[in-house]
C-alpha cells in the first residue's frame, strides 16, 4: 500500500449519535482560536475532512471532531467538528463523545474544564467515565413567529434561535414524531429547510439556518417533556437529543417564560435517548448546561492509500 496519510480516530456514540474524534494525522492548523483554525481546515485540507467522515470510512450521520491544543493554558483542549458536508459552530452530542475520549485516553480527569469551540468557550464537567455535562455557549432567541410558506402544507410557523448553531424550532407541524416515519420527517424538515432559503429568512447577520427542529408530546411524560426530530445540514436526522438544538429549545421557552432560571428541562430523541438541560444564566446570559452519556464504540486507523480513487470519499454529484 502506497500511504499517504493514517489518521488516528475514536469513535463513540452519545445517546445513539456517533463522533470520531481524530487524535493523530491531522495536518497542524497552527495557532489561533478554533474560529481560525477551522477555516484552515476548510480552505486548506477539507479533503481530509471528507476523508474522516464521508463513505467509504464513515456516513451521512457521523460528526468529526478534531482534537487541537488549546489556545489558553488553562483549557483541557480545542476542538473543532465537522460531518459530512461542512462545518459546525459547536456540537453538544459531539462534545460529551469527546470529554469521554479524553478520559479514555487518560487525558482527562473527572471534574470541570474548559474546551474551545469555534462558537466560543464551553465548560466540560466529566461526571464519570460516561457521563458529562455541557455548559453551553449563551442561547438565544432570534426571531419568534416567523411565517414560511411550506409547498404542499401551507402555512407553518416557527422561532429562529442559536444555541451554538442556528435552528428553526417547530411545534405545531401536523406530524407524528415517530422511529417508523423518519424518511417522512426528513422529507418534510428537508422542504422547511427549502422554504426558508427560497424566503430568505435567514439568523443573525445572513447566517444560514440549517438546522431543522420539531417537536411533539414525549414517549412517557414521566421521563421526559418533550420529543424532537431534528434534521442536520447534511439531511441526516440526529440520533440523540441534539445538544445545540436543546439549548435553542431551552431559549425560546426561557424567553416565553415556561422555563425558570434553575430549572431543567428533558428533551427526548426521535431513538428515545433524552438529554437534561438546565437553564443556567451567566452574567444575564442564558448558558444551557446539558447532560447526557457517551461509549466508546471503537478505535481505529484510517489508511488513505494513493491509489484509492475514494481515498478523501465520495463525493456527491
Amino acid at each position: 500500500m502506497d500511504c499517504e496519510a493514517s489518521i488516528r480516530v475514536i469513535d463513540s456514540h452519545t445517546g445513539g449519535e456517533p463522533t470520531r474524534v481524530v487524535v493523530a494525522g491531522m495536518p497542524e492548523l497552527g495557532n489561533g482560536s478554533m474560529a481560525e483554525r477551522r477555516e484552515r481546515l476548510r480552505s486548506t485540507w477539507d479533503h481530509l475532512r471528507a476523508a474522516v467522515v464521508a463513505e467509504p470510512r464513515g456516513s451521512d450521520v457521523m460528526v468529526g471532531a478534531l482534537l487541537c491544543e488549546p489556545e489558553a493554558s488553562e483549557s483541557a483542549a480545542g476542538v473543532v467538528f465537522f460531518n459530512n458536508v461542512g462545518y459546525l459552530s459547536m456540537c453538544g452530542h459531539g462534545a460529551i463523545g469527546l470529554a469521554v475520549t479524553m478520559h479514555h485516553l487518560d487525558r482527562l480527569a473527572p471534574g470541570k474544564h474548559r474546551l474551545e469551540t469555534p462558537a466560543g468557550d464551553v465548560m466540560l464537567h466529566l461526571h464519570d467515565a460516561n457521563r458529562v455535562s455541557v455548559s453551553n455557549v449563551a442561547s438565544y432567541r432570534y426571531r419568534q413567529d416567523v411565517a414560511v410558506q411550506l409547498p404542499g402544507h401551507g402555512e407553518l410557523r416557527g422561532d429562529i434561535a442559536w444555541g451554538g448553531n442556528w435552528f428553526f424550532l417547530v411545534s405545531e407541524h401536523g406530524q407524528t414524531l415517530s422511529m417508523d416515519r423518519v424518511e417522512e420527517l426528513t422529507q418534510f424538515s428537508w422542504a422547511i429547510r427549502g422554504a426558508l432559503e427560497t424566503a430568505n429568512i435567514r439568523g443573525r447577520d445572513g447566517a444560514i439556518i440549517d438546522h431543522i427542529e420539531l417537536f411533539g408530546p414525549p414517549s412517557d411524560p414521566a421521563l421526559a417533556d418533550s420529543r424532537n426530530f431534528v434534521l442536520c445540514p447534511g439531511r441526516a436526522y440526529d440520533r440523540s437529543p441534539c445538544g445545540t438544538g436543546t439549548s435553542a429549545k431551552l431559549a425560546c421557552l426561557v424567553a416565553d417564560g415556561r422555563v425558570a432560571a434553575g430549572d431543567t428541562w428533558r428533551q427526548e430523541s426521535i431513538t428515545g435517548s433524552v438529554f437534561e438541560a438546565r437553564a443556567d444564566m451567566v452574567d444575564d446570559e442564558l448558558r444551557p448546561r446539558i447532560s447526557g452519556s457517551a461509549f466508546i464504540t471503537g478505535e481505529s486507523t484510517l489508511y488513505l492509500d494513493r491509489v484509492d480513487p475514494f481515498r478523501y470519499g465520495l463525493v456527491r454529484g
